[in-house]
């Protein structure tokens, strides 16, 4: 019951963690509307036909400004997130993360007032994305770290998967929330979420248990002996539900487990957190943390341009456009489960991602070019491109984090899952940040090279990961050789 109420509520945290950053990709479209399609300009002391817009965006370098607002959040995000992790490892992460959503629910808020309070200056919305941005850096640390110190290696990729659609899910409400008040009063676009987001922040601050121990329950295997150990946790008698594990061997015996827990510990028995550099050499951390750099760079971009892409190419209007590009998340929720429950029945993550980026390239092409063909091709072609493009995000956001955070080089120091997370997320937080920003920059000599960028930056994406790759299939070999006399 507790791992199920972890789950649930580290799944709500970071839905309305995404779903307060999605308004921004669905407001664009209002923010520098075409203004023809409302009739006759009511203004008659100004021709321009940008009447509609929202100052500072009327100009013709909006999509420029659009870029910088993206970037704004996204580059606070990822220096933030190289901190954050650090911060997580030292400071109660109950206390940590539901101050971090009431935080984000504020500015997420306050960019919202800018329509209300009739504000037209570009330095607002800019100091509340970077406020924003830094302040939601105390999310994935945390929820990961949580997660991970209730569920083992065993089924970790499956389950986490399925988890992981909190992402895709926070997109898709935050896009249909958005577009509830988009065409009325774009700011309730932001309040709402704004508000949500930090109501689930105070349900988490009285709820979220953090560690197994916590409720007289020990903690599970992350190394088990046979892959079928799912890493159950298991809990002692003294835990007042008298909850016990149903699946799997026992992390700890019954009577260890009891041991363990009447025996005071030693000030010198917690280990310590581990370093920045420290959490650097463990093998695999730097290989997927630049893949990611490149696998983010892809999954932001659609992020923040698909509802405008659609509105340029294929001429929806912003709600309809918004609507659209939920498909895209539907999609990353069927490719985060099922790159989790491949890679966890083929033990290779890296080969599990590397297949799909691989496949990803010339369906992202693909969609450049018939895409737009017809409602029933522009939606398969979502959903299609939306799996192979944040599966790989997902499984390395998630599994990967957990297992390189309870690698067996730490010696079962569990100080390093919130760093070691950090770091994966922080450098493909970087990744996040140039694409909106290339985007921007690129979009105005055409759409085309835009998805030539989006394409560059999977095959890289897969490059990475070569080494690890190798060293899987050698693992996955050398049993097969010993099994035929070799």
């Amino acid at each position: 019951r507790y791992r199920g109420l972890t789950l649930v509520l580290t799944f709500l945290c970071y839905t309305s963690y995404h779903l307060s950053r999605k308004p921004i990709s669905i407001v664009k479209s209002q923010l520098h509307p075409n203004c023809s399609a409302f009739g006759p300009n009511p203004r008659n002391d100004s021709n321009s036909s940008t009447w509609c817009s929202w100052a500072p965006f009327d100009g013709d370098n909006y999509k420029e400004l659009f870029g910088a607002l993206d970037n704004a959040f996204l580059v606070a995000y990822a220096i933030g997130m190289f901190i954050s992790g650090i911060f997580g490892e030292r400071l109660p992460l109950r206390y940590y993360l539901s101050g971090g959503m009431v935080l984000s629910g504020l500015f997420t808020l306050l960019f919202g007032l800018g329509y209300f309070w009739d504000i037209h200056v570009l330095w607002f919305f800019i100091v509340m994305q970077v406020c924003n941005g830094l302040v939601q850096t105390t999310g994935w640390p945390s929820v990961v770290t949580c997660v991970g110190n209730w569920f083992g290696k065993g089924k970790r990729g499956l389950i986490m998967g399925i988890w992981n659609s909190h992402t895709s899910v926070g997109n898709i409400l935050g896009s249909l929330i958005a577009g509830v008040w988009v065409s009325s009063a774009w700011g309730l676009s932001f309040i709402v979420p704004g508000i949500i987001i930090a109501a689930v922040g105070i349900i988490c601050f009285f709820f979220l248990v953090e560690y197994p121990e916590d409720v007289g329950c020990s903690p599970p295997l992350h190394h088990a002996a046979s892959d079928e150990d799912p890493g159950g946790v298991t809990c002692s008698e003294k835990d007042p539900e008298g909850i016990t594990s149903s699946e799997g061997p026992l992390s700890i015996s019954g009577q260890s487990s009891r041991d363990h827990l009447n025996s005071p510990k030693e000030p010198g028995e917690e280990p310590e957190a581990i370093s920045f550099l420290g959490a650097l050499r463990i093998p695999g951390v730097v290989e997927f943390s630049l893949c990611l750099l490149f696998a983010k760079l892809v999954s932001y971009t659609f992020l923040y341009w698909l509802p405008l892409y659609i509105v340029n190419v294929a001429h929806f209007g912003a709600k309809e456009a918004g609507d659209l590009s939920t498909l895209f998340d539907v999609g990353g929720i069927l490719g985060g489960i099922f790159a989790g429950l491949i890679s966890d029945y083929a033990g290779g993550r890296a080969t599990t991602c590397c297949v799909m980026l691989v496949v990803a390239a010339p369906m992202l092409f693909l969609y450049n070019h018939i895409g737009q063909n017809g409602i029933g091709t522009s939606i398969a072609m979502l959903v299609v491109c939306g799996a192979l493009v944040n599966g790989p995000y997902a499984l390395i956001t998630t599994a990967v984090s957990a297992d390189l955070g309870t690698h067996e080089s730490l010696k079962g120091n569990a100080k390093a899952l919130s760093t070691v997370t950090a770091i994966i997320d922080g450098t493909g937080s970087i990744g996040a940040a140039l694409g909106p920003l290339l985007a921007g920059l690129i979009s105005p000599t055409g759409w085309n090279n835009v998805f030539y960028m989006l394409i560059a930056a999977d095959v890289l994406a897969c490059l990475l990961l070569t080494r690890v790759v190798v060293k899987e299939i050698r693992g996955w070999c050398g049993p097969m050789a010993r099994q035929r006399g070799y």
